[in-house]
């Protein structure tokens, strides 16, 4: 540890969680200011009256009170405010499969069946991706060309009677208003798709522009921006244009006839879209080939066929075949035929994709087995490593359930006499089987956790030991804590079981729908309250989606709820799908890496990263970057402390090959003890993070966890600090509801659960501990004055030792 001189000071740089929050939170204090930041990545410190950065509190360690500057990262603008933000939601399909991309198990080294599968399952991803884009053109399509320009505003509808029959029969005119919502909605994810956040110093652009993968081993050493996803964004866009020229002409399995010159031209047109739409999948496909960049592989061409130059052509040609069919199409017919075929041709190549990839990933699953059998069973990745199948399955079954649920609502306004496609009816039909099975579901799910919690009480404190150590003597917070540990210890051990339990859901009434569809067979008549069920799922879960934006859009606070969806999906970088909002982590880790690196220019100052929930994975893949860079001297004066976190219970489980827990070993071992995590057993959404197996013998808390040299391996019984904390390894287990209240510190009544966790005093003793202040088995400072004698009885049945 080094030793604290006159000049030590400590900077305290905080990054706060999903759902954003003010600069006032996030610092702990009345007012604040920026201090440095380009507007969308702002860092902030407290403020006085004048407006002017202002100290924070000293800090107090063991000799002598030392100096901190506590600073914030904010980055919650990049995730929700304004129109255009608030509209990533409707990607929200989009953006979970690309997340199933980052979920795949890791590859081991030196094995080629696995590195073929995973290169396999990328592929497939792609393909998924791109089928995903065509469906919502296809089901906006059914909109617009369909529903409004074919049926609607046909001669002599009575359909938006305003509209005079001169007008509707006007050349091109209703073909051009049934392209043109298609062509603004593709333009519009092509836009999404550039959108980028551009990091604020040059240097730091330039570094992240060399594209280099570290193979230290530490958190987050993948996430990196995919020098593949501008060829793959053209191939989208490419594949779109032509999927809207393919139904206008007559979809991808009967084209429209004409004679003459006439029905040469359609006959052309028809096949350049299907061979556009053919070379799109065989470009996702291909591009995910590594050895492709490579001068000397064969793959080598494909990246010359899809340099800058190329794909503008490839676009034009697309956008030539757009007009092309517009002006094949004086007149619409009646009904658009293409429309109906397109949309489950489109549905049954992703049920065959993604069965596909479900049966890959059981081999490359067991394949990659071997880096994590050595594990507890409660650190094993979810679903044995499978679990993106059923993220992928549900990305897909969503995409479908939007678009019809826009067709619906859009139906019944234009009027009833319209006819939507006949797969409408069975897509109905999944969602209201979909929809009964999701009640008794949840009816049996809430009826099982009731009994299960009935039995537990019963049985009474015996599963929540680690409560009655830390509420020693405090009976009435005994009894609140015990309620809130057993609910928030269901969430985390079952919240992947209920993603499962959706996706099967789902996944059954898929299966009962296509099958009625594909063997031709007319719905029964029992299938009719499933259908009327269906339409009224659908048409709430578009309302309900559209509602959420359009309250994004015009409340910020209804902005942050929002953002909960795009902070955790946008963490991730462009990979399976390139129409997906910019990656945050991109913009805010370099951000927070050099800001670390301009404090520590000075020498007497050490540098601390904070962060909760969300921004503890933000701080730890900061910290490994740091340990990357920094020399030797300069890694001694950084420290980590993260709360509420799920860097052990959910993102190594989640994304096993991304942040894998051995490279959370190793960032511990290169902390040298100075990462401190906060945690609640009362927290549903943060949990421990150093420490597992634990158990209480002998009123000792006990357990396996990091040494700080970064082995594994049983720990000390914890030590309780000066305020109720108990702290084994590296874990500060708090009391929750807290002691107190203290004379001169902020109180917080109550069960905090997964809120506010610098108002415990436990707080700054963990700072001092990261920063190399203080030494964990210091000799036990005296516990804290309380301002009310604490309660001492024990008459309560959980007891209390």
């Amino acid at each position: 540890m080094l030793i604290a001189g006159p000049d030590t000071r400590v900077v305290e740089l905080r990054v706060h969680g999903v759902q954003g929050t003010t600069p006032q939170t996030l610092v702990d204090a009345v007012a604040a200011v920026d201090v440095a930041g380009d507007g969308v990545g702002r860092i902030v410190r407290p403020a006085d009256r004048l407006r002017r950065p202002a100290p924070g509190p000293v800090l107090q360690t063991e000799g002598r009170p030392v100096t901190r500057v506590v600073e914030g990262y904010l980055w919650g603008g990049m995730t929700s405010g304004g129109v255009a933000k608030a509209t990533w939601a409707l990607l929200f399909p989009f953006s979970i499969a690309n997340v199933a991309h980052w979920m795949l198990p890791p590859v081991p080294e030196r094995n080629l069946p696995a590195h073929l599968l995973g290169l396999g399952l990328r592929s497939l991803l792609r393909v998924f991706a791109l089928l995903l884009t065509a469906l919502l053109v296809a089901q906006v399509s059914v909109v617009s060309l369909d529903l409004l320009a074919a049926q609607c505003l046909r001669p002599g509808a009575e359909c938006l009677t305003s509209i005079p029959t001169d007008v509707r029969l006007f050349p091109w005119f209703r073909t051009f208003l049934g392209l043109l919502p298609i062509v603004v909605l593709i333009s519009v994810m092509r836009r999404i798709s550039h959108v980028d956040w551009r990091i604020e110093r040059k240097e730091i652009a330039e570094a992240e522009d060399e594209e280099r993968q570290p193979a230290s081993g530490l958190p987050g050493a993948h996430v990196a921006t995919d020098p593949d996803t501008p060829a793959l964004r053209s191939l989208h866009v490419v594949a779109s244009l032509a999927v809207a020229s393919l139904i206008a002409l007559g979809g991808p399995l009967k084209q429209l006839t004409a004679t003459g010159s006439m029905g040469v031209a359609i006959t052309v047109a028809w096949i350049v879209s299907l061979v556009f739409i053919g070379l799109s999948v065989l470009g996702v496909f291909l591009l995910d080939d590594p050895t492709g960049g490579a001068p000397h592989r064969g793959g080598r061409w494909l990246r010359a066929a899809l340099s800058r130059r190329p794909r503008r052509v490839f676009l034009a040609l697309s956008a030539v075949l757009v007009l092309t069919t517009l002006g094949l199409q004086e007149q619409l017919p009646a009904r658009v035929p293409g429309a109906d075929v397109t949309v489950q041709v489109i549905a049954l190549l992703m049920a065959f994709v993604v069965v596909l990839f479900g049966l890959l990933l059981v081999p490359a699953a067991l394949l990659a087995r071997k880096t994590w059998t050595s594990l507890p069973r409660e650190l094993r990745p979810w679903a044995g490593g499978w679990f993106a199948t059923p993220v992928l399955a549900i990305a897909g079954l969503l995409g479908g359930g939007f678009g019809a649920g826009v067709a619906l609502p859009v139906r019944k306004a234009l009027g009833e006499q319209l006819k939507l496609p006949e797969g409408y009816a069975y897509i109905t039909l999944l969602w209201g089987v979909a929809g009964a099975l999701a009640l008794l579901s949840t009816f049996a799910v809430a009826s099982f956790t009731g009994a299960v919690r009935w039995r537990a009480f019963r049985k009474g404190k015996e599963w929540a030991r680690e409560a009655s150590v830390l509420h020693s003597g405090r009976m009435r917070d005994l009894r609140a804590a015990t309620r809130a540990w057993w609910w928030a210890r269901w969430e985390r051990n079952h919240g992947h079981h209920m993603i499962m339990i959706i996706a099967s859901v789902l996944v059954v009434g898929a299966v009962l729908a296509t099958l009625l569809r594909v063997q031709n067979v007319s719905r029964p008549s029992w299938t009719e309250p499933f259908s009327a069920f269906g339409v009224f799922v659908l048409g709430l879960l578009a309302v309900s989606l559209l509602r959420a934006v359009y309250l994004a859009a015009r409340q910020p606070e209804s902005g942050r709820r929002l953002g909960i969806i795009a902070d955790i999906a946008q963490f991730w970088p462009r990979e399976a799908h390139p129409i997906v909002p910019p990656c945050y982590a991109l913009k805010v880790v370099p951000e927070l890496v050099s800001r670390v690196q301009d404090h520590l220019r000075d020498p007497g100052t050490r540098v601390v990263l904070c962060g909760h929930s969300q921004g503890s994975l933000l701080v730890a893949v900061a910290a490994a970057r740091l340990l990357e860079e920094l020399p030797a001297h300069d890694r001694e004066r950084i420290g980590l402390v993260t709360a509420g976190s799920q860097l052990q219970w959910a993102y190594p489980r989640a994304f096993p090959a991304v942040v894998p827990h051995a490279s959370l070993a190793r960032l511990a071992g290169g902390l040298d003890g100075r990462w401190r995590a906060l945690c609640r057993g009362t927290d549903p959404l943060g949990g421990a993070v150093m420490t597992w197996r634990r158990q209480v013998f002998d009123g000792m808390l006990l357990g396996v966890g990091y040494r700080e040299d970064g082995s594994e391996g049983a720990l000390a019984p914890a030590l309780r600090g000066p305020t109720g904390a108990l702290v084994l390894g590296g874990d500060h287990w708090l009391p929750d509801p807290q002691r107190g209240p203290f004379p001169g510190r902020r109180w917080r009544s109550g069960v905090s659960a997964h809120s506010d966790y610098t108002s415990d005093p436990e707080w700054d003793r963990a700072v001092a501990i990261a920063a190399g202040l203080l030494d964990v088995d210091a000799p036990e400072s005296p516990p804290l004055p309380f301002a009310r004698k604490p309660e001492t009885r024990s008459r309560d049945a959980l007891g209390g030792s």
